[in-house]
């Protein structure tokens, strides 16, 4: 069914949101036309979100399968409420949980170890251990998954409140706008748990940010658990007043770094276990080093990979396979990076200074780190080898070739050694890609 491929071209996109807003729309055959799709959504709240978010895709889509354009129409499977509470009783429905978002199926490693063992402490002793938990990190890397995580632990047990940064801010102005804040009181200030997701975007949300510091005290108070996530720390959330960012700060900070390479593969093989799809070890390790760190995103193109290959009949994903289909995903800019940019790299990598790694320094740990940068330098600088030498202090052109030789020969003969250095390189063109 067309709409079934459409759904599906969602999901390759962005698994999360296919599982939270996507997965359970229906097409309206029987209201629908060739200029006019209509579709049926669980709540109101979701088909806002998928009418404001979606719509333009969903017409895009439809246009790319039927070279036809129509108006998408997103209405919900419920009957109309007839009466405000009923309305209201609707708007105030939680973010669902996603069920496959637990402690069970977070891969850890050095990256996440910290706030995934703080998650796991505040699931276990809930308003007891840490109090508010804030999680903090960028795009895609396990926030929402952490968070969610502590609720389906505890959900059958205390009563749960799951809910983007946005959705309460909706809430809050819908109820303000119907004079109903005694409900929202009673929804936000009476629950066990709360969990809310990008607190970023209550910056510069004056009123958003006074009613949310009085709800969080009033939880606080009663030692009730609360647990928050946003792409940075309090300390730089900048736009929210000093006494919400206070209050944030008085818990525990966990932070969430890009996973290392080995972490970033178990997790690959993870959402490969959890989507029933099959990859050899060697593509696995392929996307592992060519593609960012953005999980949410590796994930989609898992399932874009495993699609693809049904769709042309191809029984077995090989690298070349693999590198065709994701050709427009993998960073393959080599244009203007700097041998600036190496070293800056190089020096966070192996915990140096970066004038250590010019200095005349006989250290193993610098002697390692000074041989990996001139080699990327040769791969990604327009720098001539006499010129390469002379920034590293090297004799002549002579030293940097046979350092590359050298260092060719253990990429061919370490994998392991290999993998960290294709890391490396996929690290460097994301930085001059942001």
């Amino acid at each position: 069914m067309l709409f079934d491929k459409i759904k599906n071209e969602l999901k390759s996109e962005n698994p999360v949101n296919y599982n939270k807003f996507i997965k359970n729309l229906e097409f309206d055959e029987d209201a629908s036309d060739s200029a006019r799709l209509v579709i049926k959504a669980p709540n109101i709240y979701i088909a806002n979100y998928v009418k404001r978010k979606y719509s333009k895709k969903i017409a895009e889509l439809y246009k790319k399968e039927t070279g036809l354009e129509a108006s998408i129409e997103i209405t919900t499977k419920e009957i109309k409420p007839k009466k405000l509470e009923e309305y209201e009783e609707i708007i105030s429905t939680p973010s669902v949980l996603i069920p496959e978002y637990t402690f069970e199926s977070f891969i850890t490693g050095p990256s996440n170890q910290f706030a995934y063992s703080a998650a796991k402490s505040v699931a276990e002793n809930p308003g007891k251990s840490y109090n508010p938990l804030f999680i903090y990190g960028g795009v895609g890397l396990g926030k929402t998954h952490l968070i969610q995580a502590i609720g389906n632990y505890l959900k059958n047990k205390l009563k749960v409140i799951y809910v983007t940064s946005e959705q309460f801010m909706n809430e809050f102005r819908e109820n303000v706008r119907n004079h109903t804040m005694d409900r929202f009181h009673e929804k936000y200030r009476n629950c066990d748990v709360l969990l809310i997701d990008d607190v970023q975007f209550f910056a510069q949300k004056e009123q958003t940010q006074e009613e949310f510091f009085h709800t969080f005290n009033e939880l606080y108070n009663q030692k009730k658990q609360i647990c928050l996530t946003a792409d940075r720390p309090p300390k730089k959330l900048h736009d929210l007043v000093d006494r919400l960012r206070n209050r944030f700060e008085a818990g525990l900070i966990a932070d969430i770094q890009p996973p290392e390479l080995e972490t970033k593969i178990e997790i690959i093989r993870k959402k490969c276990e959890i989507n029933g799809i099959y990859l050899p070890d060697d593509v696995i390790e392929f996307i592992a080093t060519k593609l960012d760190s953005n999980i949410r995103e590796i994930e989609g193109m898992i399932v874009k990979l495993h699609a693809l290959a049904k769709l042309l009949g191809v029984n077995e994903i090989t690298i070349d396979f693999a590198k065709q289909a994701l050709k427009e995903h993998i960073k393959d800019k080599k244009e203007n990076i700097t041998l600036e940019n190496i070293i800056e790299l190089i020096a966070k990598e192996f915990n140096i200074k970066p004038s250590e790694i010019t200095s005349k320094s006989r250290n193993q740990n610098i002697v390692a780190a000074r041989r990996t940068a001139i080699y990327l330098a040769r791969e990604f600088t327009k720098e001539s080898t006499p010129s390469i030498a002379k920034y590293f202090g090297l004799k002549d052109h002579s030293a940097v070739s046979h350092s590359i030789k050298a260092f060719n020969k253990k990429l061919k003969e370490d994998n392991e050694f290999r993998m960290k250095i294709e890391e490396l390189k996929n690290k460097i063109l994301i930085r001059k890609g942001e």
